[in-house]
């Protein structure tokens, strides 16, 4: 099959798949079918976005002989024995983040997608944000001088529903379930991390994280810091200012990417892009990668590294 003509199951029926969904329907000839342990919310969402057919249960979409590959949009306590399915079967997979529970589990994956000739794609669409493409530009440049100093800010209040309030579910608090996003964001500038120390901000630790301060080192000598929160409110609930600053010229940047300002670098002022959140341009990325059975740009060992980052924030707490 080529790119366009791939036949893909999501698997979960939630706001992941709504987004995913979205974003394939860009590709006319792609195939979408629909999972979900209810049958009304599969042929909701097989109606809604002219899939090709929906299936009660994951299983029966896995062993499909129609599906080429599938996205495991599932709460991240699924997604393990999801992705083991899908290779034995013979099926490439995506996975939403975060992948695994466990940065170990990246081994077992590894050993069954070598097994089966298939790929394993995470989807880490920070990766691919206009932002993050154009800082990483920048950075490369040059123009900003010796990079010195980053500062993200990431701060939101977000309340935690259904699966995503419960640690056993979701594999964690905000940081690894939402955060992990800009650990992606802050690993991926260019800049090599070699390591990462985490504050909990508050005095009640009794449950899981809402807040986080992640300080990351790196290998030019550069220090970052990374702010992220559910409980904190920022202005019409989610613009925020970030800067990265170097020797020469200082990058001004908002949080979700609506503007780039790099004095000298004309044009002056960077407006934001239509795929805001880079999903487009992870898709255009994928679907080849699928296609051709060959790694995309965000590889799966970038997606290991991501994770062992943030697991390595999570430890370093106790320290």
């Amino acid at each position: 099959a080529d790119a366009k003509s791939l036949r893909i199951a999501l698997l979960g029926c939630g706001f992941a798949t709504t987004i995913h969904a979205r974003r394939l329907r860009a590709f006319p000839d792609v195939r979408m079918y629909f999972a979900s342990r209810e049958r009304a919310k599969a042929d909701a969402f097989t109606r809604k976005y002219r899939g090709a057919g929906s299936f009660v249960g994951y299983d029966q979409a896995i062993a499909d002989g129609r599906v080429d590959a599938v996205v495991i949009a599932t709460p991240p306590n699924l997604h393990l024995e999801l992705a083991l399915a899908a290779l034995e079967a013979g099926k490439h997979c995506v996975i939403e983040k975060p992948p695994l529970l466990r940065a170990a589990d990246f081994d077992a994956v590894l050993a069954a997608k070598e097994r089966a000739g298939r790929r394993v794609l995470v989807a880490e669409n920070y990766f691919y944000k206009p932002l993050a493409v154009r800082l990483r530009k920048v950075i490369a440049s040059g123009m900003l001088g010796d990079v010195r100093i980053l500062s993200v800010n990431a701060l939101k209040r977000q309340p935690a529903h259904g699966w995503r309030s419960e640690p056993a579910t979701s594999g964690g608090g905000a940081l690894f379930e939402g955060g992990i996003h800009w650990v992606d964001f802050m690993a991926n500038l260019g800049l090599e991390a070699t390591g990462v120390q985490g504050f909990r901000p508050g005095l009640d630790r009794s449950g899981p994280d809402r807040s986080m301060v992640a300080v990351f080192t790196y290998a030019t000598g550069a220090i970052g810091t990374l702010y992220y929160s559910w409980e904190t409110p920022s202005l019409l609930k989610g613009l925020r200012l970030s800067a990265i600053y170097g020797t020469r010229r200082t990058a001004t940047f908002e949080s979700n990417g609506l503007f780039l300002s790099v004095p000298g670098w004309p044009p002056r002022l960077h407006g934001p892009s239509r795929d805001l959140a880079g999903y487009a341009a992870m898709w255009r990325d994928f679907l080849p990668a699928l296609a051709e059975n060959r790694e995309p740009a965000f590889s799966f060992d970038r997606a290991r590294r991501d994770l062992l980052l943030t697991e390595a924030i999570y430890a370093s707490l106790t320290h």
